[in-house]
């Protein structure tokens, strides 16, 4: 099968979206590229990612200031039924073991410690950070802040947020509509409401002193609608973990 290398001048305008500020972190072999339908949106600013491999002479790796490095989580080749999943069916990890942190960074003439410890199973935001494959494995070397929380267990309930996140049980989709009759999959609008289940100690100000957030667990809160980032409990619920900047409204 044929490949091509990728880069912004390899792409002509004609019959597809406009991509400016096109750039790749590293090369890219594509097997094939189907133009866009013609009345598509430009994607502004838009970056295509690949792992960057780390030369094998180098036997270790230091993150510096407030950055953190996540041994990333083996991506799951099964379904819970015991069926292998195809490549594109099996969804990107968030998770994994931090295994080396940074010295931290300075608020004013505070100097604030990186609060995670080596070891420590943490999830992370969908787009955060620079994939390196490194000494045999795929890491991720990502800011503390772009960590959302500590997660020892494979329930997302379980979560323990970091800073100003918020984990919030999303509630439940109304299977029906006001004159009784059922919806089908595609028109159950999904929700922007539900229980908080916990939350972070709050951001940083100015001394270095940790600020309260303003939402606490039970609280039935409305939060921004492509907000955060989208979990499965085990039991099958819906979790999102976002910021609580984008918590609009506590409802009682």
């Amino acid at each position: 099968m044929a490949t091509t290398q990728l880069t912004a001048s390899s792409i002509s305008a004609k019959g597809f979206a406009s991509f400016e500020g096109l750039r790749s972190t590293s090369n890219l072999k594509v097997s094939s590229f189907a133009p866009l339908k013609k009345n598509s949106r430009s994607f502004h600013g838009l970056v295509v990612k690949a792992s960057t491999v780390v030369s094998p002479k180098y036997t270790s790796l230091k993150p510096l200031g407030d950055r953190v490095l996540v041994k990333i989580k083996t991506a799951e080749e099964k379904s819970v039924g015991g069926i292998l999943l195809p490549m594109s069916a099996q969804s990107k990890p968030q998770g994994g073991e931090v295994v080396a942190v940074g010295e931290g960074h300075s608020i004013g003439k505070t100097t604030v410690e990186i609060s995670i410890k080596n070891g420590t199973q943490v999830l992370y935001s969908k787009y955060a950070g620079i994939e390196l494959e490194f000494d045999g494995s795929k890491h991720l070397i990502l800011k503390e802040d772009d960590i959302v929380g500590i997660l020892e267990t494979d329930d997302i309930k379980d979560l323990q947020p970091l800073n100003d996140r918020v984990l919030i049980k999303v509630a439940e989709v109304e299977e029906k509509t006001s004159g009784g009759l059922f919806l089908s999959q595609a028109a159950k609008e999904k929700p922007s409401f539900g229980t908080v289940i916990a939350v972070g100690p709050g951001p940083l100000d100015e001394e270095g002193k940790r600020k309260a957030l303003s939402v606490s667990p039970g609280n039935t809160v409305l939060y921004s609608k492509y907000a955060g980032n989208d979990f499965k409990g085990a039991d099958g619920s819906e979790y999102i973990t976002l910021r609580a900047s984008d918590v609009i409204a506590v409802l009682q």
